[in-house]
């Protein structure tokens, strides 16, 4: 029979080859799960040309293009971002068959489709017209006397956009901002709809220079709208907004906006 002392030694053998397996497994499986947490990943997004805050020419593509750049590398993650007309980039990333997971920049609304980021920067939505025929209004319905322009497939504010569907708010669609403001210029439309600091970049090339005088923001805003990314409302879509918005609690986004708006 075996003593109580050799059973003793023998049991603490045991108990020790099995702990030194036991720590080995859990080096392992930590080893595993960290390294899955930093391995990189690439975010595809689709835009727009929209400058100051998008645009393939643009410093950094833009000021929301080099905020999300910023936000994703924060967190181990790159991202690619492809231009197409507006239209189009919201079709790309609606699609199952995409390899694009959102859209940028958009503002938030109704949507069963995309789920958004927390908001990367405000801007002030409101009308461009000429100084010599200024827009007065008080409440938005009052906008019914004047033709708005719009750009196809743009959000603008629930009430225009409700009243438009309705009817009651005359107003052209086009493709660009740039489109409207030209119209507002040469007097085909009473006013377009525009966001403040886009208006400015519009008005400050070098081919508006002679007439930037003639158009002004009208003194009575819309709104103010905030930012985001648009995702896919699937699990990826989830994952990399979670991501994202951990991102942008690393990075200074005010400091991104003042260096590439104004």
């Amino acid at each position: 029979m075996i003593s109580g002392k050799r059973l003793l030694k023998k049991f603490r053998a045991i108990f020790a080859s099995f702990y030194r397996r036991l720590v080995s497994v859990s080096l392992c499986l930590s080893f595993i799960l960290f390294s899955s947490n930093i391995h990189a990943e690439t975010l595809y997004l689709a835009s727009l040309h929209w400058p100051p805050f998008a645009g393939e020419q643009l410093k950094n593509q833009g000021a929301c293009i080099a905020i999300t750049k910023a936000a994703l590398e924060a967190v181990g993650h790159t991202v690619v971002v492809d231009f197409f007309p507006w239209s189009r980039a919201v079709r790309m990333a609606s699609r199952n068959d995409s390899k694009y997971l959102g859209y940028l920049p958009e503002y938030n609304y109704p949507t069963q489709k995309f789920v958004f980021s927390e908001p990367m920067g405000r801007s002030a939505l409101g009308l461009v017209e000429r100084k010599s025929h200024p827009i007065s209004w008080i409440e938005q319905k009052d906008l019914n006397q004047y033709t708005i322009g719009v750009v196809q497939d743009y959000v603008n504010t629930a009430e225009i956009d409700a009243m438009m569907i309705k009817g009651s708010q005359p107003f052209e669609a086009v493709a660009s901002d740039v489109h409207n403001v030209n119209k507002v210029l040469t007097g085909r439309i009473d006013a377009a709809i525009i966001d403040e600091h886009v208006l400015k970049y519009i008005l400050s090339q070098p081919n508006m220079q002679q007439v930037k005088h003639k158009l002004q923001f009208n003194k009575k805003r819309l709104t103010y709208k905030e930012l985001f990314i648009a995702f896919k409302n699937n699990q990826q879509g989830h994952v990399w907004r979670e991501r994202f918005n951990q991102g942008l609690t690393q990075i200074n986004v005010q400091a991104i906006l003042a260096e590439h708006i104004d």
